[in-house]
């Protein structure tokens, strides 16, 4: 446990006139970029958004933005928001925004990836900063108009002009993170949380639940019943929704006596000594470069590991029973008209 307590940035801490008389280009207008850029324009900001020709120009337009090209709008830009995918960002920041960026720019991120693993080859005359929103854009959207705010990890990795941290908060200020708290961190240390959480905490929860699959339908409990169980029935994702209120103790009264202390005896038997060396192992694996080395190659090669998984569990006897449960149940049917309300 680190001495040091860590720094948390609200709004007293941020100056959004840091931001005036300064253009924000939004590169990229998909789940993070549309959210962001109409949480900075409607926080008073001047914003231009730039797009591939195939990509959201009619969506832009009818959120009242001038689609323009990704080089038109760094050109425009003082700060530039990259916010394409990861795996395009290298391509796309060296091919339209570099050759277009002026000596004290900001480049701004909101993921780590490409910062951690030197993928972009940033030039030195600019500030590089990074705003990662906890949550996908949509939720950063809806947040930001109730008022709510969402937290946010907050790093300045590159400061040529001395002020990338008052950019960076002005950013965090506009796109409303500080109404909830933004943590102080580093690129490094929002890449390695990201991707332990995404390749060891969902690989153990998904490999618990094909265990359990397996263990409950050989004793004869039908498959629909289990599948209900474990999250089709929605009992789950409201007991997260809980958990992010009240903490995981504080949701615990919600549930029955009985269920409190099965949960709470049996995590105090569990021996997490095999998940630590797991959680560790996948650790220096993201550490040491080797799953970006694994990434890079698998996309160089059209992503083959990808579609055999893809394809390996599609057919699966627990994603069988998934399919099979949500159509007798009607669930496919009460998602869509959720999704379209």
């Amino acid at each position: 446990m680190s001495d040091t307590e860590t720094t948390i940035y609200y709004d007293e801490d941020a100056d959004l006139s840091v931001l005036e008389d300064r253009t924000v280009a939004f590169v990229g207008y998909g789940n993070q970029g549309r959210s962001q850029a109409l949480n900075v324009r409607d926080s008073g900001v001047d914003v231009v958004v730039g797009n591939r020709e195939d990509g959201y120009r009619e969506q832009i337009r009818e959120d009242g933005f001038e689609p323009h090209s990704i080089a038109e709008a760094v050109e425009q830009g003082d700060v530039v928001c990259l916010l394409v995918p990861d795996e395009v960002a290298p391509d796309v920041f060296e091919s339209h925004v570099l050759p277009n960026l002026e000596e004290g720019d900001t480049l701004y991120v909101s993921h780590g990836y490409n910062l951690t693993y030197d993928l972009l080859g940033h030039p030195e005359w600019i500030d590089v900063v990074m705003v990662a929103p906890r949550m996908g854009g949509p939720a950063v959207r809806t947040l930001y108009e109730s008022g709510q705010g969402f937290p946010s990890i907050l790093a300045v990795e590159q400061d040529h002009t001395g002020g990338a941290e008052a950019t960076a908060l002005a950013m965090a200020r506009a796109i409303g993170s500080t109404q909830a708290g933004v943590v102080e961190g580093t690129a490094d240390m929002e890449t390695i949380t990201d991707l332990l959480t995404e390749q060891a905490l969902f690989p153990i929860w998904a490999n618990a639940m094909l265990a359990k699959f397996r263990v409950e339908v050989a004793h004869g409990i039908p498959p629909e019943m289990v599948m209900t169980e474990l999250y089709l029935s929605h009992e789950m994702a409201e007991i997260f929704e809980e958990m992010a209120r009240h903490g995981y103790l504080g949701q615990l009264p919600f549930h029955s006596p009985t269920s409190q202390y099965g949960q709470l005896s049996r995590m105090d038997e569990f021996d997490e000594g095999p998940l630590v060396e797991w959680f560790e192992e996948q650790l220096q694996h993201i550490d040491n470069g080797g799953f970006a080395r694994e990434w890079s190659a698998e996309q160089s090669l059209d992503r083959p590991g990808l579609k055999r998984l893809y394809e390996k569990y599609e057919h699966s006897e627990f994603f069988e029973a998934e399919r099979r449960t949500m159509e007798r149940l009607n669930l496919s049917a009460a998602a869509e008209e959720l999704d379209g309300e």
